[in-house]
């Protein structure tokens, strides 16, 4: 296996790892899985869909997404993050529609797609061009065979989606249940219903899911300090922050950064 390569610089960012929670999300990019080993369930809008391993699924940009992980077994995943400036022709569809049903299940899945992402998985060096080659290749599958509707039909309505939007904005800072509340103009009773609800958690909950994840994205790819990084996350102290990640991940963000160091040094020689 081949070390993941990500860089937010471009265009298009390759990602080839275990799969974990993910709280509700969404962002300007579209984001392609392929489940490797083990299984994945992944929530688009308000529907969750088990994923097997060979299966594939694609998500535009803007709809909002999470992902849960209950198999005991080695629950890996290739993710492909696609910029839509990267393909013009496609700007209009990716910003209006989403598939109906966003899964192809390994038994209807084109071999053009298998091989794509195993390819851009494994590839050694980032080359733009061979890069953006095999992703035009999977997006050509997609669309030809993906029933596709208006986002609109998928995403919720309004008040889930500029919750989670607020949440992806202000998470850096000090944010709270009465002030997002009043900033949205809404009741903090009806969103407090929205995060019990639609995402199963409380707001703080919720909120600590977001730093977490973006969290461990940065002790992944960056050497940032542990003491800065928890400030950058939203964290009122480096001691909630360990708390929290602990919580969580049942071991310290030092510890974290450790273990999927030596992780990916070793499945580099593999």
């Amino acid at each position: 296996m081949i070390p993941k390569y990500e860089n937010k610089n471009k265009e298009i960012a390759v990602d080839w790892k275990k799969s974990v929670h993910v709280p509700p999300h969404l962002h300007d990019s579209m984001e392609i899985v392929y489940v490797t080993s083990g299984t994945l369930e992944m929530g688009v809008g308000q529907e969750l869909y088990h994923m097997e391993k060979g299966d594939f699924a694609i998500i535009f940009p803007n709809v909002i997404h999470h992902y849960q992980v209950f198999g005991e077994k080695e629950n890996r995943a290739i993710y492909v993050f696609v910029n839509p400036v990267a393909f013009p022709v496609y700007m209009n569809e990716l910003q209006r529609y989403s598939p109906a049903h966003p899964i192809i299940a390994k038994k209807s899945l084109h071999s053009d797609v298998v091989n794509s992402m195993k390819v851009l998985a494994e590839m050694k060096n980032y080359n733009e061009m061979l890069v953006r080659a095999y992703v035009q290749m999977i997006l050509a599958h997609v669309f030809s065979e993906m029933k596709m509707v208006e986002k609109s039909s998928i995403g919720g309505d309004d008040i889930v989606y500029n919750a989670v939007e607020y949440v992806a904005r202000n998470f850096r800072e000090e944010i709270s249940l009465d002030k997002m509340a009043t900033d949205l103009g809404v009741g903090k009773y009806v969103l407090s219903r929205i995060f019990a609800k639609t995402f199963h958690c409380n707001f703080n909950k919720y909120v600590n899911g977001v730093r977490l994840n973006y969290a461990t994205s940065i002790l992944e790819n960056t050497k940032e300090s542990i003491t800065n990084l928890c400030l950058e996350c939203g964290f009122e102290s480096q001691r909630t922050f360990n708390r929290v990640f602990k919580e969580q991940y049942k071991m310290t963000p030092r510890e974290y950064r450790n273990r999927m160091s030596q992780y990916i040094r070793t499945e580099a020689y593999e």
